[in-house]
């Protein structure tokens, strides 16, 4: 999990998402938005348990990271759809 996830997908201003986000190995990653009110900061457990997350388009440009927490380890998946 050392790369994480690191992206700025083509949102739609004003426009609600739905992130879903999976990991799989030991540990957790922390997922950030920028800025912050295009979504919460949340915590992805690495067991395999699907985390869902709403956020919304901005009229700049949306970032999102997911990093791996200390000493974790594995793969994260993601994927973004409309509302």
């Amino acid at each position: 999990m050392t790369d994480g996830i690191h992206t700025e997908p083509a949102l739609s201003e004003g426009k609600t998402y739905k992130l879903n986000l999976v990991c799989f190995g030991s540990g957790s990653a922390q997922v950030k938005f920028t800025p912050a009110s295009a979504g919460p900061k949340v915590s992805v457990p690495c067991d395999r348990s699907i985390v869902q997350q709403r956020i919304t388009g901005s009229t700049s440009t949306v970032h999102i990271d997911v990093d791996g927490a200390k000493g974790a380890t594995g793969v994260i998946a993601w994927q973004i759809d409309t509302v």
